[in-house]
């Protein structure tokens, strides 16, 4: 469902997300970009995606990220690259999905590196993504669909504020097909 230049207008009507960059004590959180791909390719290929359908061939790397980028002109919204502040390293990215017109978005995160865990980054780039589409009162809802091993995924969606649905049935897409769903209030 595309809006005005192809940006979507969201399922009810909702604004398209304004959103250049966003900055938190230790992150920029902006709109991904093709410089992103080396770092992308690393984390996609690395077992850090197993709960995600991963590892992936380069090639593969290369699609995922085309569709990161062209999620913000399909839908008007999307996820962002978190970056450490000082070094400009990409880190990891996180933000809304949406794959299928009918279903909420869901609200995605990740690290590239084992390195980066463990110091809170992907809690605050998460948090200040939902701050900022709570106060765009882009969506009333999102979910995220977590693997039932993925214990750090699962912590952080409780720590964020989201609620764990037992009554949710199970996503369609090939990798989450056992994943739990969580949802969280984005207004309200």
């Amino acid at each position: 469902m595309c809006g005005p230049r192809g940006a979507s207008v969201g399922r009810a009507g909702a604004a398209v997300l304004d959103m250049t960059q966003l900055e938190t004590a230790r992150l920029i959180l902006r709109r991904p970009h093709c410089t992103d791909l080396p770092a992308y390719r690393a984390y996609c290929m690395s077992d850090r995606t197993r709960f995600t359908g991963g590892p992936f061939s380069t090639a593969k790397a290369f699609e995922k990220l085309a569709a990161m980028i062209g999620h913000w002109d399909m839908r008007g919204f999307g996820r962002v690259i978190a970056c450490d502040r000082v070094s400009a390293r990409p880190i990891g990215h996180v933000g809304a999905l949406q794959l299928e017109d009918d279903q909420p978005p869901e609200m995605t995160w990740t690290l590239w590196s084992n390195a980066d865990e463990g110091q809170g980054v992907a809690f605050e780039a998460a948090h200040a993504y939902l701050d900022h589409v709570y106060h765009a009162r882009l969506f009333p809802m999102l979910l995220a669909h977590v693997e039932p091993e993925n214990l750090r995924s699962r912590n952080l969606a409780l720590r964020l504020g989201a609620v764990l649905d037992t009554t949710a049935t199970a996503p369609t897409l090939v990798w989450t097909k056992t994943a739990v769903t969580y949802r969280f209030a984005t207004s309200d």
